[in-house]
């Protein structure tokens, strides 16, 4: 994109954005930062705290609900994009989850698929599902969230690992496939003080066993990450000022990943 909105950092006012994932950590301040930005946002998730970001902005946020695993869903929600708007401008993927921490050797079939289903599947379904929309558009932005776990793997993440790993092979082929209208990129976070420490959001039974302070003493800046240190980087990826950048990977981590 070139002219003068080609160094404007955020998506242009009245973009129109679908975050998935948006009740999360992460999602909620990607929903907050784009309205803010004077987006139209369409937010989907299964949570009901939804409906506080659409009081706050009730112009700009629509919320949705989804499954994102589920075709039907998936289906249906896009569906109902589809009756508000002629296209997209953008998409966030944020859906996903990880199983407390086993060895390889201790994981069952059940805890694989779940959280390859929750990670990957869902990437799948969801920009399946919206390329007539972005392809409406006359340039539109994907991001996926993968993880710092998919080039930098850890003792007992298997099933995260192969699934945020997988989600990266899918971005560069949609790069691919997708190019030149729409541009696909990915973010890869490391851990972020959210409740998907605690399993994701609506799932704080099942604790990772995450260790906080062994954890930041390996960081390099020092600090664990917050929800707007990832949000940055996304916001980033969807506006004009990346224009030029598809198939490509942020790594947003302190420093654990320096390439």
């Amino acid at each position: 994109m070139t002219g003068p909105d080609g160094l404007r950092l955020t998506p242009a006012p009245g973009a129109r954005i679908a975050v998935i994932g948006a009740a999360g950590g992460i999602g909620r301040a990607t929903v907050t930062a784009l309205a803010n930005a004077g987006c139209r946002v369409f937010a989907l998730d299964r949570s009901d705290p939804l409906s506080t970001m659409s009081n706050k902005w009730p112009d700009a946020v629509i919320p949705i609900a989804l499954d994102a695993t589920d075709p039907a869903s998936v289906d249906a929600a896009f569906s109902q994009i589809s009756a508000e708007v002629s296209g997209l401008d953008g998409l966030v993927h944020l859906a996903g989850f990880a199983n407390p921490r086993a060895p390889v050797a201790e994981t069952d079939l059940a805890d694989w698929r779940e959280v390859v289903e929750g990670n990957l599947d869902s990437g799948f379904l969801c920009v399946r599902a919206a390329i007539p929309l972005l392809r409406a558009s006359p340039a539109s932005s994907v991001v996926l969230a993968a993880s710092g776990l998919a080039v930098k793997p850890a003792p007992g993440y298997g099933p995260y690992a192969a699934a945020k790993a997988g989600l990266l092979a899918f971005m560069r082929v949609l790069a691919a496939e997708l190019a030149p209208q729409v541009r696909v990129n990915a973010v890869a976070p490391s851990a972020v003080e959210t409740p998907f420490l605690t399993g994701g959001t609506g799932r704080a039974e099942r604790s990772l066993g995450f260790d906080r302070d062994a954890y930041v003493q390996s960081v390099p800046l020092g600090r664990m990450a917050i929800a707007e240190d990832i949000v940055g980087p996304i916001v980033f990826l969807l506006g004009p000022a990346s224009g030029y950048l598809t198939g490509q990977t942020l790594h947003v981590n302190g420093g654990l990943v320096m390439s």
